[in-house]
């Protein structure tokens, strides 16, 4: 396991952790299982709550599913409370090998990363408490991902960005016609839904807005990377995202400390 200290504030002279609105939070990976419920139960708030996701084997206010023992769990808390207010959970491409799979294979064919998987890590699970959406918790959170890429050595990162389908399909659609463009790129390999959402339906001309998690992935560099899945448990559309290492925006680098990756 790879080993990762618990950062309380962000090192002086250590870019990775620097610039970042922090004052009275911590990032770093659960070390208990106390920690790992905390996180769960977080989880479970905010997709049941913000969501609206029916989650049918959930119990004790838990969102937990069989890949969450082979991830690593990183986390956001405050210092005075020790409050979890940030997560995402990390599968590592040795982890995925024992745990038969990514989480994202139950979503996609990812035939087409064959290539990328041996630097392959799957980020999921995100999630920030409504008191922590200003922006200080996700770039912690950010910063976490960025060093444990530089650490492991992993140069590539996917996840599933999801867009709740609560509203029509109205944001789907824009973030449909912001990222479609990106399958026209042959650098990006492609990947195929398993049970594809009907894009040719997101016709809505209706004004949205891009949710700012996603916004924040492309200003960093990512592209989507195949048409989206429906995931039914969560009612949304699921928008495979890839961002890899040396297409990340060199500004980013320098600020995660990816440079001397």
């Amino acid at each position: 396991m790879l080993e990762f200290a618990r950062i309380d504030t962000p090192a002086e002279g250590n870019q990775a952790w620097a610039d970042t609105n922090t004052r009275g939070l911590a990032v770093g990976l659960a070390l208990t299982q106390e920690e790992v419920e905390q996180i769960q139960r977080l989880r479970y708030s905010v997709f049941t709550e913000d969501m609206g996701a029916v989650f049918p084997g959930a119990e004790d206010g838990l969102d937990q599913d069989r890949f969450d023992p082979w991830c690593e769990h990183l986390m956001v808390r405050e210092l005075d409370t020790k409050r979890v207010v940030g997560t995402y959970r990390i599968l590592t491409p040795e982890k995925a090998r024992e745990a038969g799979g990514y989480y994202s294979e139950s979503e996609f064919d990812l035939s087409a990363l064959g290539g990328l998987r041996d630097q392959l890590v799957e980020v999921g699970r995100s999630c920030t408490h409504a008191d922590y959406r200003g922006g200080a918790a996700i770039m912690l959170l950010w910063s976490g991902l960025a060093e444990f890429l530089r650490r492991g050595g992993y140069r590539h990162m996917l996840g599933c960005a999801s867009v709740s389908l609560r509203d029509g399909g109205v944001t789907a659609a824009e973030v449909w016609r912001t990222v479609s463009r990106h399958l026209q790129d042959p650098d990006v390999p492609r990947v195929e839904p398993r049970h594809r959402y009907p894009v040719e339906h997101l016709n809505s001309t209706l004004p949205a807005r891009v949710p700012p998690l996603i916004k924040g992935y492309l200003k960093l560099g990512a592209r989507v990377c195949g048409e989206p899945a429906w995931d039914p448990d969560f009612n949304a559309a699921d928008f495979p995202v890839l961002l890899s290492t040396d297409r990340m925006d060199s500004r980013y680098r320098r600020h995660f400390g990816l440079e001397r990756a």
